[in-house]
């Protein structure tokens, strides 16, 4: 049997190492580049304060599947947690995801009236709606509310955040947070909502935790990477591997050949204070800011904060990834434009010359995936790689 290697330390490259190491009773080598695994979902404790701070941004576990929060479970205690956050629109704090409580505190609460009678008459039993959705509604009322939130939200925190143009971004960014139809303030309307008590880092160190797993930290993978394009195979330190799974950022394991694809990074800005509350909420957005998009106050996630004095609030700065910049150095979201997919199909076809290597998550496949759809993604896709193993023996 060939050796198998596994480049990141992340959701999918952790998850899949696992699932090979255990149910195949294979020995699995992970490469990391950073100092740490976990990838973007790694959190440590403040030395200063004690609290718990998810270093490149708040993550949360929210699905309709129990089997991701079970198969979770194994590693770490969850607790439950419904995400709640809030945007500050016009010197005001609404609820976000935008719901009917919100369009009271924007429009006024005797305008509103009419304005729910037509919203439950227009999409009776709905949950949630997409906003360009409600835009397109033939219903001037609805239509022209919409388009207020459009123009006041959406728009202005997609072109931070995204860096592009509404009109060029992958419709699917858009209709990531639909008004929700009713009073709910949870901020995605799923059935499992947890976060692990002792952070996401133990998920990762217990996971990795197995004797067929090596793991290697503070290396650059791609420095051992080359390819033999006449068999067909990729190899590491120039020796043909069974299998060589990747899931950093797809453009840069072919040297960039075709032109850099465009990922968004963050600047994220640490604020300390003695107060034990900062923020209305645990997460606030906000649209019309000049420059950052969103902050959190993380000790308000913490299942046990008992013992904290102070807290922290991390406000995000969206920047072009820059690989060789001090500030941004690291890829967080695949900018999906139709531009860009023409980019990274070029790559998709260089990968397809090739029988041993597989691409799984946000930088390598060149998706936004949400972090439950990600783990349900690399569970789906271990098992094709084990089948894969399997025929190769």
């Amino acid at each position: 049997m060939g050796k198998v290697i596994i480049v990141g330390a992340g959701f999918s490259g952790s998850i899949i190492a696992r699932k090979i190491a255990e149910d195949m009773d294979r020995e699995v080598e992970i490469i990391e580049r950073r100092s740490h695994i976990g990838g973007n979902a790694y959190d440590e404790y403040d030395e200063k304060t004690g609290i718990l701070v998810q270093k490149y941004g708040p993550h949360f576990l929210n699905t309709n599947k129990f089997f991701i929060i079970k198969f979770l479970m194994r590693f770490a205690e969850l607790f439950p947690h419904e995400t709640k956050l809030l945007s500050f629109i016009d010197g005001n704090y609404v609820r976000l995801p935008f719901n009917f409580k919100t369009m009271q505190q924007l429009v006024g609460a005797e305008k509103a009236e009419s304005l729910l009678a037509k919203m439950r008459k227009e999409y009776p039993g709905a949950d949630r709606i997409p906003i360009l959705k409600l835009v397109d509604s033939e219903d001037k009322d609805i239509s022209e509310y919409a388009q207020l939130l459009f123009e006041k939200a959406y728009k202005t925190y997609i072109s931070k955040m995204w860096g592009v143009g509404v009109d060029t971004i992958d419709k699917y960014v858009l209709e990531r947070v639909p008004m929700a139809m009713n009073y709910d303030e949870r901020y995605l309307n799923k059935d499992f909502q947890y976060l692990p008590k002792n952070g996401f880092i133990e998920i990762f160190r217990n996971m990795l935790d197995h004797p067929n797993i090596k793991l290697t930290l503070n290396e650059d993978a791609l420095k051992h990477i080359t390819f033999d394009e006449a068999n067909r195979r990729v190899l590491y330190d120039n020796k043909t591997v069974e299998c060589l799974v990747f899931t950093g950022p797809i453009d840069e394991l072919f040297g960039l050949k075709y032109g850099d694809l465009p990922y968004r990074s963050l600047d994220i800005r640490y604020q300390y204070s003695e107060q034990n509350s900062v923020l209305p909420g645990e997460i606030v957005s906000y649209p019309q800011a000049d420059g950052y998009t969103r902050s959190t106050e993380y000790r308000k996630i913490m299942f046990d904060d008992s013992h904290i004095s102070g807290s922290i609030v991390a406000t995000e700065y969206p920047l072009q990834y820059d690989r060789n910049a001090e500030i941004g150095n690291t890829p967080y979201y695949p900018v999906v434009t139709e531009e860009s997919n023409k980019i990274y199909r070029r790559y998709l076809d260089e990968v397809k010359k090739y029988n041993n290597i597989f691409l799984c998550g946000r930088l390598a496949e060149f998706k936004y995936y949400n972090m439950d759809i990600c783990i349900e993604h690399a569970l789906e896709y271990a098992e094709n790689i084990k089948d894969y193993l399997k025929n190769a023996q």
